[in-house]
C-alpha cells in the first residue's frame, strides 16, 4: 500500500508549542511590547528583567506567542521555579521541548541532538535561584546552534555573552488604573471607574508603584472593603513593613509590604495554611493539603474554608489538568510563607508530613499500575514529579532516613521504565544508592531496578554489577522477593545479549519464585512475555504464542495496558512468521497506540522496525524503507539499535534486504534519510492513521514463513561467528 510522502520541516521540534494559555486579559505595556519585539529581531538572547511581581512572565509570554506564526508554531516554555537541583536543569529543558530518551547519555548531549535539527525559540521562567547553572546551558546552547533564540525572564540577568537585557518597570499610571479596575470588576463586577473614587484608585495604584501582583492583591480586597478603606490599609502596612531590610530595594520592600498585607488580612487558619502550603514543589491537590498541612492550629474540617480563602487572595491559583483540579502557589508567595513557616518552628516536621504523603502516593501508585486505571497512575506520577524528587530530597538530607529515598527511588520503577524517564531514573537510582544503608528491602529494591534501567539503556557492565549485588545480598538476607526479581532481570540481560539458553533457564526459575511468592503484576507479565521472546528465537513459536495470548488474557481481566503492548508485539511477530501480515499489522497498530500513549520508546521502536518488514512484505518498499529510517532515529534515544542482537535485528536484516531489492540502492538510501527527518510523533500518527483500512498492494503478499529459518522468531547465530544464517525468501 503505497502512501505519498510527506512533505517535512526539518525545523519542526518534537510537537507544537506549549505556552500556556492566558486566562486574564492582558492590559497595557504596548509601547514595552513593541520595543521588546524589536530587540526579538536583532539579538538572540533576551532577558527580561526586573523585581517580583512586577509582569515579566506575562510579557515574556506575550511577546512569544506574537511569535509563534514566525516560528512555525515552535515556540516552548520552560518553568523552573519547581527545580531546585541544578543537575536537574538539562532534564527539565529536555521535558519542555517534548522529548524522550531511554538512553543513559546525558540530557544536554540530546538537547544538542535536536536543536541542531531544529529552528526554535525557548522562553526560560524562574531561573534565579538556578542563575549559575541556567547562565552554561544557555550559552552553550547557543554558542552551538545558531537557530536558536532564548527569551528569559527573571529578576536579575543571566549574563551570558550577547545578552541583551530588558529592564521592565512598573506600570505606568494609566495602565496600572486599567489593570487594577479590571481585577476589581472581575472579583466585584458592580465595580466601575467614578469620578468619586479614581482618585483613591490612582494614590492606591501610586502606593503600589504599578506592580501588577502588587494590584491584583489589592484588588482582590475589594469584595470586603472598599477602595479608600483598601488605601488606608495599605498606608499602616506600609509603616510597619518597609523598614524590615534597609538592604531591600525600595521595590522589593513594596511588594513585600502588599504581601505582607494580605497575609495581615487572611484569618490565622488562612495564614497557617499559607505557611504550610509553602513546603510544596509545583502543583498539589486537596488530598494532599487535608494531610499534610492539617493538624494543630488547623482541624482537617478547616482546611478546605481556609485553602478557599487563600484561593480568593490569588495567594493560591487553580489550575485544571489531565487528573483533575490542581493548586499552585506563586513562587513570591511561596516564599513568604517559607519564611513564616520557619518562624513557627515546623518545617522540619512539615517537610517529613509531605515526604511521608508522597512515599504513600508512590506505594499506591505502584499498586494502581496493574489494573485499569495504569494511564491515570501516569497522569498522576507526572503531574506529582517535583514533589517526588522533593520527597527524594527530603530523606536523603535526614540523617538515618536515606533508605526511604532508596524505597521511593525503586518504587517508581513504574515512571521510569514504563513513561519514558529511564534517564532520570538512572540519575536518582544511582544518587540514591550511593548512601551507605543495610541491605534491607529498599535497598535491595533499588538495586533490581537499576539493573532494569541498565538493562533497556543497553548498558550491561552495569546491569550485571547491581543485579548481582542484588542477588547476592538478597540470598545472605533470604529475601526471597528481591531474589526472584534479581533473577528475572538477569534473564532479561541474557535474552538482549543472545544468549538463548541462559535467558531461558534464569527466566522460567523467575517465573517460578514468582508463583512461589504469589506475586502478580506488571513486571511478572514481563518475565513471562520475555520468556516468550526466549522460547520463540529459540525455535519453538507456538509456545510463544501461547504465552503471550495467556498473558493477554491476564492484562485484559486486570485492566493492564503496557504489558500488553510487548505480548502484542510478540503475537504480531508470531503472525508474520506464520505468513498473514494483515494481523501483524493489526496487532503493532494496538502495541504502537499503547507504547506512544505511555512515552515508551523501546515497544514503539520495536513495534517500528517489524511494521517495516511487514511493509516490505506487503509489497510497499519504500514506505517500509522509510519506516526503517524513522526507527533509526528513535533508537538514537533509546540506546544500541535493537540491542545489538542477532535475533532482535534480523527483522531488519530482512526489511533491508527485500527493500533494496525492490527499490534499488540509491532510492532505498533516500528513503532512509526521509524516515529520518521525520518527527517521532509524525511518524506514529503517520503510522496509526494512515490505510488502517487499505489491503496490501503489490506483489508482496507472503506464500510462508518471512521471518527466518523454520519456525524461529530469529535467526540462529553462528557458532563461531554469530552471523545470521540462510533467510527463506517470501
Amino acid at each position: 500500500m503505497r502512501r505519498p510522502q510527506l512533505p517535512h520541516d526539518s525545523s519542526a521540534p518534537t510537537a507544537a508549542g506549549n505556552l500556556p494559555a492566558e486566562l486574564s486579559g492582558f492590559v497595557g505595556r504596548e509601547d514595552e511590547l513593541a520595543s521588546l519585539g524589536r530587540v526579538m529581531d536583532r539579538a538572540r538572547l533576551v532577558t527580561v528583567v526586573g523585581v517580583g511581581g512586577v509582569g515579566k512572565t506575562r510579557c515574556a509570554l506575550k511577546i512569544a506567542r506574537q511569535l509563534e506564526k514566525r516560528y512555525c508554531g515552535h515556540v516552548r516554555m520552560v518553568e523552573l521555579s519547581a527545580v531546585h537541583d541544578p543537575e536537574l536543569l538539562d532534564h527539565t529543558v529536555v521535558d519542555a521541548l517534548g522529548l524522550t530518551d531511554h538512553t543513559g547519555r546525558p540530557p544536554r548531549t540530546i538537547l544538542h541532538e535536536h536543536l541542531a535539527e531544529h529552528r526554535l525559540l525557548l522562553v526560560v521562567d524562574g531561573f534565579e535561584h538556578l542563575v549559575d547553572a541556567c547562565a552554561d546551558l544557555v550559552g552553550e546552547l547557543l554558542r552551538r546552534h545558531p537557530r536558536l533564540r532564548v527569551l528569559a525572564a527573571g529578576r536579575l540577568p543571566l549574563d551570558v555573552d550577547g545578552e541583551h537585557v530588558f529592564p521592565l518597570a512598573p506600570m505606568t499610571d494609566e495602565d496600572a488604573i486599567r489593570l487594577f479596575a479590571e481585577r476589581a470588576a472581575a472579583v466585584r463586577p458592580e465595580f466601575r471607574l467614578t469620578e468619586e473614587n479614581r482618585a483613591a484608585v490612582r494614590e492606591l495604584c501610586r502606593r503600589l508603584d504599578g506592580i501588577p501582583l502588587a494590584l491584583e492583591l489589592a484588588a482582590g480586597r475589594l469584595p470586603v472593603l472598599s477602595t479608600e478603606q483598601v488605601l488606608q490599609r495599605l498606608a499602616d502596612r506600609f509603616r510597619l513593613l518597609t523598614g524590615s531590610s534597609r538592604s531591600a530595594l525600595p521595590r522589593h520592600r513594596t511588594l513585600r509590604t502588599a504581601i505582607g498585607w494580605s497575609h495581615e488580612l487572611c484569618t490565622p487558619e488562612q495564614r497557617l495554611l499559607w505557611a504550610r502550603l509553602s513546603v510544596f514543589a509545583g502543583q498539589f491537590d486537596l488530598e494532599a493539603v487535608e494531610y499534610i498541612c492539617g493538624g494543630t492550629g488547623l482541624p482537617g474540617d478547616a482546611v478546605l474554608d481556609a485553602l478557599s480563602g487563600l484561593l480568593a487572595r490569588s495567594v493560591v491559583v487553580r489550575e485544571e489538568a489531565a487528573v483533575g483540579s490542581r493548586y499552585r502557589m506563586l513562587d513570591t508567595m511561596r516564599e513568604y510563607g517559607a519564611e513564616w513557616l520557619v518562624a513557627t518552628g515546623e518545617t522540619d516536621r512539615l517537610r517529613r508530613r509531605h515526604r511521608d504523603w508522597f512515599l504513600g502516593l508512590a506505594t499506591w501508585c505502584e499498586l494502581d499500575w496493574f489494573g485499569p486505571r495504569q494511564s491515570q497512575v501516569a497522569a498522576r506520577a507526572e503531574s506529582e514529579l517535583p514533589n517526588l524528587r522533593q520527597a527524594m530530597e527530603c530523606s536523603l538530607e535526614i540523617p538515618g532516613e536515606e533508605h526511604l529515598a532508596q524505597y521511593l527511588a525503586g518504587t517508581l520503577w513504574f515512571l521510569w521504565v514504563g513513561c519514558g524517564r529511564l534517564s532520570e531514573g538512572r540519575r536518582w537510582l544511582d544518587h540514591v544508592l550511593e548512601e551507605e544503608t543495610p541491605y534491607d528491602p529498599s535497598r535491595l529494591k533499588a538495586l533490581w531496578v537499576l539493573g532494569h534501567v541498565a538493562v533497556v539503556q543497553g548498558d550491561p557492565i552495569g546491569a550485571i554489577a547491581a543485579l548481582q549485588e542484588c542477588q547476592e545480598e538478597a540470598d545472605r538476607a533470604d529475601d526471597a522477593t528481591a531474589l526472584a526479581y534479581a533473577v528475572h532481570r538477569l534473564g532479561c540481560l541474557a535474552l538482549v545479549t543472545d544468549d538463548m539458553a541462559r535467558a531461558r533457564e534464569l527466566l522460567t526459575e523467575a517465573i517460578g519464585r514468582y508463583r512461589e511468592l504469589g506475586e502478580l503484576n506488571s513486571n511478572v507479565l514481563m518475565a513471562r512475555i520475555e520468556l516468550a521472546m526466549a522460547v520463540g528465537f529459540h525455535g519453538d513459536v507456538d509456545a510463544a504464542v501461547e504465552i503471550c495470548e495467556e498473558v493477554r488474557e491476564i492484562c485484559e481481566d486486570h485492566g493492564e495496558r503496557w504489558a500488553l503492548s510487548y505480548a502484542l508485539y510478540v503475537l504480531a511477530y508470531a503472525a508474520l512468521q506464520e505468513g498473514r501480515p494483515a494481523r501483524a499489522r493489526e496487532l503493532l497498530r494496538e502495541s504502537l497506540t499503547i507504547g506512544h500513549t505511555f512515552h515508551d520508546l523501546l515497544v514503539s521502536v520495536l513495534v517500528l522496525e517489524l511494521l517495516a518488514l511487514v511493509t516490505a512484505v506487503e509489497g510497499d518498499a519504500a514506505e517500509a524503507a522509510l519506516l526503517q529510517g524513522a526507527a533509526d532515529r528513535i533508537w538514537a534515544s533509546v540506546g544500541p539499535p535493537l540491542f545489538g542482537s542477532a535475533y532482535f535485528g534480523h527483522p531488519r536484516v530482512r526489511c533491508e534486504k527485500l527493500a533494496r531489492r525492490e527499490l534499488g540502492d540509491g532510492p532505498y538510501e533516500a528513503g532512509l534519510r526521509a524516515g529520518g527527518a521525520l518527527d517521532p510523533d509524525a511518524v506514529v500518527a503517520r503510522v496509526l492513521t494512515d490505510g488502517a483500512d487499505e489491503e496490501p498492494q503489490g506483489p508482496g503478499r507472503p506464500r510462508g514463513p518471512v521471518l527466518g529459518p523454520g519456525k524461529a522468531l530469529g535467526p540462529a547465530p553462528s557458532p563461531r561467528t554469530g552471523a545470521v544464517g540462510p533467510e527463506h525468501e517470501p
